[in-house]
């Protein structure tokens, strides 16, 4: 894109325009109305068009016919039906600011439509770990695809879990750098005293225990990137070193004295807020500036949570625990966009691998869901079974296997209500059943006291299961 096209069949008022734009280093071709189709065709890298306004029709019917190209309308115009490709209008005599604002709309109309979009299934194969359709998300990507081929140094800025990691892993992954090898440095897990070795190497003898030399990030980085994660909780005597490697592109080892070249492009991230830890005196101001030349904020999760069912679905597929997958209903997904996520997609990851262990292949209702990540006011559906399923159900468990262990462990509660010995003149099974149901309800309420919910609860059924069988056989405490 590095054209203005001029559409007008006022040859006067094109050669204006023409001059004023090449006086602002603007390239640019004029055309009448009648070739300007034909030129639209033929032409991709046109930034602007700047369109007559004197025959409105004409502009319309233009501008109908290419509606990824942004047009300018030019002149004394009168009102008519506008386009949305429209992005604005101007009058003569022309000035500075309003020209120059409406080729910056132009720009951001090339800029910001929608195939020019990063994608949610990106050209890489790292973006798909930040997908997302939020205007978050979204910027966080173009701003990695306009520095990762720079040098610049990144500041990467967010909460905890919210992924800078992967941001950084994404601009070395675009960068130049991509076939060399991207190194993570926690600066807060490791002790101070050991930080500059760590990141410097040091030579044999250098302090006690330094039985050899060893190479330290920075060398192994070479060619390559360099992630120092929270850089907040870099000691300040280690962010003097760590300034002067910036400034100055060597080092040395600890106990050395050789300087070392500095080939790598370093990339800090932190979750804390620096401008803060400055005037606190606990933050370089200088190594702030050296190193915040390209800085990229990491959106957390509650500010961007249409993107929960993207991201969800990512995980899940990610995370494949023995081809298991796990599927959210409709309340369970909005149930989790209600919550704050303070642990961020860290939080989300956990909660999704949780799920896939506890219901593998299972479809996930609000109420599967823990107790915290509850914020519908949803019923939980308990099913209602026939009373036949139920008491043969209840026989099986009775009758049906061995309880050897249970006898000996001395319940023998049946054996003292109803005789499991089948009688030689024979029985009725029904009364026999409704008897033994009879018995055990009595029972339960008893050792309850008669508090049907806990009678309920001994028996495994529902409250208001047990006060329908009570009605049935007219159980009362009376």
């Amino acid at each position: 894109m590095s054209n203005i096209l001029i559409i007008s069949s006022d040859i006067t008022r094109a050669n204006n325009l023409s001059t004023i734009l090449t006086f602002l280093g603007e390239p640019c071709t004029s055309v009448l109305f009648s070739s300007a189709i034909e030129k639209l065709r033929n032409n991709n890298d046109i930034k602007a068009i700047l369109i007559d306004a004197a025959t409105p029709e004409l502009a319309c019917d233009i501008s109908e016919k290419f509606p990824y190209q942004p047009f300018v309308l030019v002149g004394d115009f009168v009102t008519f039906e506008p386009q949305t490709n429209i992005v604005g209008a101007i009058s003569e005599p022309l000035t500075y600011a309003a020209l120059t604002q409406m080729l910056h709309r132009c720009q951001e109309y090339k800029r910001s439509q929608p195939h020019t979009k990063t994608s949610v299934h990106n050209k890489t194969r790292l973006f798909r770990s930040l997908v997302g359709k939020s205007k978050e998300i979204q910027g966080v990507r173009h701003l990695i695809e306009q520095v990762a081929p720079t040098e610049a140094n990144v500041l990467i800025l967010g909460e905890s879990g919210t992924g800078k990691e992967v941001i950084a892993r994404n601009v070395h992954f675009l960068s130049n750098r991509t076939d060399s090898i991207f190194i993570p440095v926690n600066c807060g897990a490791i002790p101070g005293e050991l930080l500059e070795s760590e990141l410097f190497g040091h030579e044999k003898g250098a302090f006690t225990g330094a039985i050899g030399s060893r190479k330290g990030r920075f060398e192994l980085a070479d060619g390559g990137t360099l992630f120092l994660d929270e850089i907040g909780d870099m000691p300040l005597q280690m962010q003097v070193k760590l300034l002067r490697v910036l400034q100055e592109r060597t080092y040395e080892r600890v106990g050395g004295t050789k300087p070392i070249k500095c080939n790598v492009r370093v990339i800090a991230a932190t979750h804390r807020n620096l401008e803060i830890m400055i005037e606190e005196g606990q933050f370089r101001e200088d190594l702030y500036y050296r190193l915040n030349v390209f800085p990229i904020d990491s959106p957390a999760l509650r500010e961007r949570k249409e993107d929960i069912p993207l991201l969800l679905q990512e995980l899940v597929s990610r995370l494949e625990l023995d081809n298991s997958q796990i599927k959210f209903t409709a309340n369970a997904m909005t149930s989790l966009m209600e919550h704050k996520w303070a642990g961020n997609v860290r939080e989300l990851s956990n909660l999704v691998e949780r799920l896939m262990i506890l219901y593998p292949n299972q479809l996930i209702d609000v109420c599967d869901l823990p107790s915290k990540y509850k914020h519908l006011d949803v019923d939980a559906y308990e099913p209602e079974y026939p009373d036949e399923l139920l008491e043969r159900d209840a026989i099986n468990a009775m009758f049906g296997g061995d309880d050897t262990e249970d006898n000996e462990e001395g319940d023998n509660s049946l054996d003292n209500t109803l005789s499991t010995e089948l009688p030689v003149e024979g029985l009725n099974l029904k009364e026999y059943i409704s008897d033994l149901e009879v018995s055990l309800i009595i029972q339960a309420l008893e050792q309850q006291n008669w508090v049907v919910a806990r009678a309920a609860e001994a028996l495994g059924m529902r409250r208001t299961t047990l006060v329908e069988k009570m009605r049935k056989y007219n159980i009362s405490k009376d």
